[in-house]
């Protein structure tokens, strides 16, 4: 398996990484490679710099291009000139794999692949894993033989607005996300986090995820969650800067980068997000209800849409609405649903010749 991610954001990354373990596990020899790598700098540059900057700085100007994207003019062919400097550098990855299958779990990679095989360098299937809750043109490649999303609500929207074959594969995120840590262990965390007492105490706790990046407007969403009556954990990420202003307001828990999401996920009674990605699917596997608040343009929007629409995640625009969607969700409580595994949607487009069978014993 030749599984291709690309570094903007930690979410693409982060489903690439756990499709492998999972492959892994089944047998599968994987290869992970970011598309990123295949360009040239400025390319990259562009890709990864600029995205941060649009959104952060010119979030009206990300929202035009993202919109304009749909429309398959100037800035979509741009987008295939770009998918296009890197077509040499993934054939040499092809190449080297020697794979069965090819999976995309970024939409320019899903178009530098359709590239690949429309020009005859990619003779095997390649699938594209949607980590996206909404569909978007990036993702969708004529040539690809399955487009996989997490869930329902993203395969009916693409149904629905694209028209197309769209399979539920299910999340990819680490198993520890399925588990329910011990009670001990969960009010160590709390009062690690300074939840027991003082200002915190007896307030219902939000967990705020504003991606790697620590994108959007993170410091007016704390204050009105502050404001709603309930604590938010902020997850800062990378961004040191945003952990500090986080920091400076009454009431708020500013946190930095993490390795235990999937307890503070059990320690947090709603999630508030504003992009709609790898934390969604997380909150989905933890069975921790959901809000999107703020949400950052473009794609954060699109996805904020198909949550609210399709997902039961509410999208209040207002303070007074994010307190009543708080205590809805609270109200609500945790859910755990049965999910498929996307491992096994992949695998399902390995040729039946390929597939190693075990010795039996």
């Amino acid at each position: 398996m030749l599984v291709v991610s690309g570094s903007v954001g930690a979410g693409h990354d982060g489903a690439a990484a756990e499709l492998a373990l999972r492959l892994g596990a089944a047998g599968a020899d994987v290869v992970v490679r970011d598309l990123l790598d295949a360009l040239p700098r400025p390319a990259r540059a562009l890709l990864r710099d600029g995205y941060e900057v649009a959104v952060a700085r010119a979030p009206l100007f990300f929202e035009w291009l993202f919109r304009g994207m749909e429309r398959h003019g100037a800035l979509w062919r741009v987008e295939q000139e770009v998918c296009g400097l890197g077509l040499d550098g993934l054939a040499r990855w092809v190449r080297a794999a020697a794979p069965d299958v090819v999976v995309s779990t970024y939409p320019l990679a899903s178009q530098a692949l359709g590239q690949l095989s429309d020009d005859g360098r990619l003779r095997v299937p390649f699938v594209t894993y949607l980590t996206d809750p909404a569909v978007h043109t990036s993702w969708l490649h004529p040539a690809a033989a399955a487009h996989l999303t997490v869930t329902e609500a993203t395969a009916a929207q693409g149904r629905a607005d694209y028209g197309g074959a769209f399979e539920v594969a299910g999340p990819l995120v680490p198993r520890r996300f399925e588990d329910r840590p011990a009670l001990a262990e969960l009010v160590a965390l709390r009062e690690q986090l300074g939840l027991h007492g003082g200002l915190h105490g007896g307030r219902p706790v939000a967990l705020l995820a504003a991606g790697s990046l620590g994108m959007g407007a993170v410091v007016p969403s704390a204050r009105d969650v502050v404001a709603a009556g309930w604590t938010p954990l902020v997850l800062c990420g990378r961004n040191d800067a945003l952990c500090r202003d986080v920091a400076a307001v009454p009431g708020a828990v500013a946190l930095g980068w993490r390795s235990d999401v999937h307890a503070l996920m059990q320690v947090a009674d709603v999630l508030v997000h504003n992009a709609g990605g790898l934390a969604v699917t997380e909150a989905l596997v933890a069975g921790l209800p959901a809000v999107t608040y703020r949400s950052i343009p473009g794609h954060g929007r699109a996805n904020a849409a198909v949550l609210a629409e399709r997902g039961g995640v509410p999208w209040p625009t207002t303070p007074l609405e994010l307190a009543s969607a708080l205590d809805a969700q609270l109200a609500r409580g945790r859910t755990r649903e049965a999910h498929p595994d996307a491992a096994a949607a992949v695998l399902a487009h390995v040729p039946a010749s390929r597939l190693r069978v075990p010795a039996s014993r």
